[in-house]
């Protein structure tokens, strides 16, 4: 009887001992797997300090070819955009597009005075040279007003805008076509 019981602890021992064995060689397969799959990740090339900076913005110009705005996506520096960046997209439509196939709206030596923001309006304020003496008609001049609306409405926080000439309100261009009494949004 005595031998049963060694042979049984014995053999439960031994039992055990495989079980144990099995499990340790199972899990040491399992780890040195992922091991292998798991490798580090080494860019091609590095990320530097100015790229890390740059962003995106749209800005809106004529297609001459369907007489319709296109946006053109253009990339700047997100630091140029910290302080006013209603002044710098507006500036940047002023300048005119990077591709050549575009056309520029605002007219020639208009000069913005200022851009500012009251709760979700911005308060466009150009010289008077963004009026002066401008007989475009209706379609160009709804044309140079959608522009600069829909480039500064990119901007999640503006929803209306407001045009001034010289600090003036209800303006508009000499041809009394279209005039800036009004609250404009995006189309």
């Amino acid at each position: 009887m005595k031998n049963k019981k060694l042979i049984m602890y014995v053999s439960i021992i031994l039992i055990v001992a495989i079980l144990v064995g099995v499990g340790y060689f199972i899990y040491n397969n399992i780890k040195n797997k992922d091991n292998e799959n798991i490798s580090e990740y080494t860019p091609e090339q590095e990320i530097t300090e100015e790229q890390l900076r740059q962003t995106v913005v749209t800005l809106y110009f004529l297609d001459p070819n369907n007489y319709e705005l296109v946006p053109e996506a253009r990339q700047i520096d997100s630091k140029e955009l910290i302080n006013n960046p209603y002044e710098v997209l507006i500036n940047l439509l002023i300048e005119g597009p990077n591709n050549q196939k575009l056309l520029k709206l605002i007219p020639e030596n208009t000069n913005l005075n200022s851009a500012q923001i009251k709760g979700d309006t911005l308060y466009i304020d150009f010289s008077k040279e963004f009026i002066n003496e401008q007989n475009l008609g209706k379609q160009q001049e709804e044309l140079i007003l959608k522009s600069i609306v829909n480039t500064v409405t990119e901007l999640t926080e503006i929803n209306k805008v407001v045009f001034l000439i010289d600090g003036e309100e209800n303006k508009g261009f000499p041809d009394k076509e279209v005039s800036f009494d009004k609250i404009f949004v995006r189309e």
